[in-house]
């Protein structure tokens, strides 16, 4: 089944309406083929994961290598995907509204905009000038799509994971911005989690998981309505390929034996040439 982009949009929106879904972050063609072939509904990129394709750390990809990677990500599959674009690539409203703008038409259903500084300071924005910045990320939006979604990130509990009260009252500010989804990485405590959906109901709450915890049931139990994994796939991807080096390293081939059949790739790849 091959969807135009309008019928991804529409089914992303419908996937943000009620129960709890699992939107993982593959890093490739390949990886968002696999998932795709596993019946997930939908899926995110991974900013720090495609850049780690590219032999750089994360934040050390440009708009344009993102903007090339959506260009050849969202076309491999029928599934709606939800794009990690970091802080938008530009410090001057203007420049990010331009970008949003490239990436809604490179055909994802959605984006993600960060709260982080991105003209080389440290720090986060603050409320105010990161409200700005979701307004003008909705106009550029809808100019070309009002359909595609736009998140709305902070990423303050991730240097500090104290200052919940703060992330969650940033959030609050950014629903009321025009933001649709609201995420704040770092957050894990199940009250703190709960507190952030009831603080900007009905607008859905995005909770990243990255380690084993809580099931996908009882976290829906919290009422959050999507679960993403960020880097999670492409760490334990990582982790397989590093043990099997140090085997090498070591003088054994033993790590090879963790390997997948190149049978059961093969297979499921040919389904989408």
């Amino acid at each position: 089944m091959t969807r135009t982009i309008t019928e991804k949009r529409a089914a992303f929106r419908a996937l943000h309406q009620e129960g709890c879904f699992l939107l993982p972050n593959p890093w490739d063609v390949g990886s968002a083929r696999m998932l795709r072939h596993m019946s997930f509904k939908a899926l995110a990129t991974t900013s720090s994961g495609y850049a780690w394709t590219q032999g750089r750390p994360d934040y050390g990809v440009t708009r344009d290598d993102v903007l090339a990677h959506l260009r050849t990500l969202v076309p491999a599959t029928d599934l709606p995907v939800n794009a990690d674009f970091e802080s938008g690539f530009a410090h001057e409203i203007s420049d990010l509204a331009a970008n949003v703008r490239m990436a809604v038409e490179a055909g994802v259903a959605g984006l993600s905009i960060e709260d982080i500084r991105a003209d080389g300071q440290p720090g986060h924005y603050d409320i105010a000038t990161a409200v700005e910045r979701i307004r003008a990320a909705r106009a550029a939006i809808d100019q070309v799509d009002a359909q595609a979604l736009l998140v709305a990130r902070t990423e303050i509990l991730l240097s500090d994971p104290s200052r919940v009260t703060e992330a969650i009252d940033k959030m609050v500010a950014l629903a009321d911005a025009g933001a649709d989804c609201l995420y704040a990485p770092g957050l894990v405590d199940k009250a703190d989690v709960v507190a952030l959906v009831r603080a900007v109901a009905p607008k859905p709450v995005n909770l990243l998981v990255m380690r084993p915890g809580p099931s996908l049931a009882e976290i829906a139990d919290w009422g959050v309505r999507r679960i993403s994994v960020g880097s999670g796939l492409a760490r334990a991807a990582w982790g397989g390929f590093l043990r099997a080096v140090e085997t090498l390293q070591a003088g054994s081939f033993d790590g090879l034996a963790a390997g997948a059949s190149g049978k059961q790739p093969n297979e499921i790849f040919a389904n989408f040439t």
